[in-house]
């Protein structure tokens, strides 16, 4: 491992989960996602999974509005999400490096709503079926949140719309 790519890990785990805290009060609105994105995009898939799953861990464990330890599969749920959201961040680097501003605007856009809606996919279905829900009950638990996930997409696509395109043009300078 590389000491310099571990140190950017651990600060992108603790931005994230800061992040996390910060915005706690304020229903799905969320900088924990696109901060596990750009730590993959930076530092590669090994590292941004590793990013996201332990900032995840630690962000659902310690959350004071209810430990992630109660549902433990919906914990494990949570922590694959947020790893795959890495691992996605450094899978697009080729399709957001050399493009145009409003290319990546959109494209970050999508990537973000496709980010929250795997996240929100997997957590929705972890705790039903590990619970023994039968598929109708499942998908009545998944109809009455889709106010809080049609909130998420939103509010992801918009945060990856403005700060991943922000960060490219950092990086460029």
């Amino acid at each position: 491992m590389n000491l310099n790519n571990l140190v950017q890990a651990a600060i992108f785990a603790a931005m994230a989960i800061g992040l996390g805290f910060m915005f706690l009060l304020v229903p799905n609105l969320e900088f924990i996602s696109v901060t596990v994105f750009l730590a993959g995009f930076t530092l590669g898939i090994r590292y941004g999974g590793m990013v996201g799953g332990t900032a995840m861990l630690i962000y659902s464990v310690m959350n004071p509005l209810g430990s992630g330890l109660i549902y433990l599969t919906l914990l494990v749920g949570q922590i694959l999400a947020m790893a795959g959201i890495g691992i996605v961040g450094s899978f697009s680097k080729k399709l957001l490096k050399n493009e145009t501003s409003y290319y990546r605007i959109g494209m970050a856009g999508g990537l973000g709503f496709l980010c929250a809606l795997w996240y929100d996919g997997i957590t929705t279905l972890a705790y039903p079926i590990s619970a023994g829900y039968t598929w109708n009950e499942t998908m009545a638990y998944a109809i009455s949140g889709l106010l809080f996930t049609f909130m998420h997409l939103i509010s992801n696509t918009v945060i990856f719309s403005v700060v991943v395109p922000g960060y490219l043009k950092r990086l460029s300078k």
